[in-house]
């Protein structure tokens, strides 16, 4: 991802916080737009995993 781009998706970020957020807040929500982000890219390579398959290999029920 482009500087730029991760500048203008930090602002939005902090932008959608409320007053009184805290920087935990903050972190959160870059955590988890950095997860969902990474997910993405690990789904359109084609590293993911069924989720009937990890359930066999965890040995749950389906």
């Amino acid at each position: 991802m482009q500087t730029e781009c991760v500048k203008h998706i930090a602002q939005h970020l902090v932008d959608e916080l409320p007053e009184k957020a805290t920087w935990d807040d903050l972190m959160e929500k870059i955590y988890v737009r950095q997860a969902i982000e990474a997910g993405l890219k690990d789904s359109e390579a084609g590293r993911t995993v069924d989720v009937r398959e990890v359930r066999k290999r965890l040995g749950l029920s389906e």
